[in-house]
């Protein structure tokens, strides 16, 4: 249920963005999701359908691109990128790792007439 004040978020955004830059519609909201954002696309497209009714936003598109885990070991220092499903440092094999990316919910780009 948390996507109905992230889609808010996003529309007040978005309109204020295209706004800016004197556009009458957006087509499509590009939004950049870190893999622990616990953000559901689909979900940001279903309240978005309602919530952008009679604005500039009303029938845009949502796409979403997902961003790579970044992680810092706490042992070797070493920096990567893993999945969720590889927690580890790839240098040394340590748990011990510091998050350094993950959570992020941005709107990265407007398509827009």
């Amino acid at each position: 249920m948390h996507e109905l004040s992230i889609t808010q978020n996003i529309l007040d955004i978005s309109l204020r963005a295209a706004a800016a830059q004197g556009a009458k519609r957006i087509r499509v909201i590009r939004l950049e999701l870190g893999p622990f954002s616990g953000v559901v696309p689909e979900c940001v497209q279903m309240y978005l359908d309602v919530l952008g009714k009679g604005t500039a936003a009303e029938g845009a598109r949502i796409e979403a691109r997902r961003l790579p885990l970044k992680v810092e070991c706490r042992d070797c220092g070493a920096a990567a990128e893993i999945d969720r499903r590889h927690i580890q440092c790839p240098a040394c094999g340590s748990l011990r790792l510091k998050r350094l990316s993950g959570r992020e919910c941005t709107v990265e780009s407007l398509e827009v007439d």
